[in-house]
């Protein structure tokens, strides 16, 4: 069991860690939780006494179970510990090993197999969440207080954005001139579901700019939520069912309005085999990987509208610590006619969205949210920014939770430099 579990854990990567402690203060649940286990060194000794046979696979869960793994610690780390790569083997160790009921399989499998592959169902799901909307039931549902005895779902239901009918991207009616930036945009599941008008948004922008833009209708899901749930496998077909789609265009770049989204696949090639074709062709996608805040610093937006919010930016965890991407969003938004962009303490601590976390472990990401809320109000904004759908319906969250929904708006940063351009999804 010993030799097995050395061999499927990253055993050997846990030895790069030297235990400093340079990576407590900057993880969300060893701050709110004050426990080593959960700590980003913690992690990687339960991993690495789970390999030598120390202790159970249940005494590691512990740890595991609870982290948000949103890789702070990697930015942090002097020695440059591959923790991604640890805490991604012990999900699937873990996930391989507990027996699963058959409801759990039934949800993994209508959700992983079914519902986040299919762009037919997530319109389904878009047209089931407009209708819900669009009818009253929604104000129904909250004025009747039928989710009371649920408090997490009747949160969450406060915060559902207004959902927009999902269209097909038209793509550009002319072929791209010379030396003209040609872009495939990749759309994203719940992106597509929930958030619809920034990906939108996010297209009028770039052609507004002469950016040649072009929908691939072959795309499917990135593998981001698969892969966080221990389903290699699924993971990996994804990744495979993306490459082979995007590498029929001569794109200069692939770009997506998702922090998460974005770091699964700038993260394809570490899914193959160093030497084999697939690895090659993995790494010919990543490096054209990018996130809208990239394309829009590089573009000479022309901003002739005044945005004027005293505001903070929530980056995206997996948008800095993933895909190192940390000047783009704030260089544009300091350049917003009108806007305060202010700093505020631990900005770059994470909100406790984290994928399904919030779901799955409400009560931890609400700890560690209420945290992350204490250091927004001392900025005290109007507007919260944020680059993530999942950071933005938590934030959102905070926002009501705090009683601060009629003085504080929250905004993806493709909704604040449409707005500043004059551009609206209608």
């Amino acid at each position: 069991m010993t030799t097995n579990l050395k061999e499927r854990l990253d055993y050997e990567a846990t030895f790069d860690c030297v235990q400093c402690g340079y990576c407590l203060p900057v993880c969300p649940t060893y701050v709110s939780f004050k426990s080593e286990k959960h700590s980003p060194r913690g992690r990687i000794n339960l991993v690495k006494m789970a390999a030598e046979d120390k202790i159970s696979l249940d005494d590691m869960a512990s740890g595991i179970d609870l982290c948000l793994g949103c890789r702070a610690c990697e930015t942090i780390c002097p020695t440059h510990v591959r923790y991604g790569d640890i805490l991604s083997s012990a999900v699937e160790v873990l996930h391989e090993a507990r027996p699963q009921s058959r409801v759990e399989k039934v949800m993994r499998t209508v959700a992983f197999e079914g519902v986040l592959k299919s762009k037919k169902a997530l319109r389904l799901v878009n047209k089931g969440l407009y209708f819900y909307q669009r009818t009253g039931i929604e104000k129904a549902v909250t004025a009747t207080k039928v989710l009371k005895p649920l408090p997490k779902y009747a949160q969450l239901q406060k915060i559902l954005p207004p959902v927009r009918l999902t269209h097909p991207i038209e793509n550009n009616g002319d072929e791209a001139r010379p030396h003209q930036m040609k872009v495939g945009f990749f759309q994203g599941c719940m992106m597509d579901a929930f958030f619809s008008e920034v990906n939108v948004l996010a297209i009028q922008i770039m052609r507004q700019h002469d950016v040649h833009v072009t929908n691939v209708p072959q795309q499917t899901c990135c593998g981001a939520l698969q892969h966080h749930a221990g389903e290699t496998a699924h993971t990996i077909a994804l990744a495979k069912a993306n490459i082979a789609a995007y590498e029929q265009y001569d794109f200069d770049y692939i770009v997506n309005t998702i922090g998460g989204c974005g770091a699964a696949l700038k993260e394809y090639h570490l899914l193959f085999e160093q030497g084999t074709t697939w690895r090659q062709r993995a790494e010919q996608f990543v490096a054209k990987v990018r996130d809208i805040s990239e394309i829009m610093a590089q573009i000479e937006l022309k901003m002739t509208h005044e945005v004027a919010y005293r505001a903070v930016y929530q980056p995206s965890c997996h948008l800095e610590n993933v895909q190192k991407v940390f000047e783009a969003p704030e260089n544009v938004l300091k350049a917003v006619p009108g806007l305060t962009l202010v700093d505020m303490p631990s900005q770059q601590m994470c909100c406790g969205s984290a994928g399904i976390y919030n779901l799955v472990h409400y009560d931890a990401s609400m700890q560690i949210l209420d945290h992350k809320m204490q250091n927004v109000k001392q900025a005290r904004p109007e507007l919260i920014i944020t680059s993530n759908p999942g950071c933005h319906l938590q934030m959102k969250l905070a926002v009501e939770r705090e009683g601060l929904g009629q003085r504080v708006a929250v905004k993806h940063i493709v909704e604040v430099i449409a707005e500043a351009c004059g551009i609206s999804a209608s």
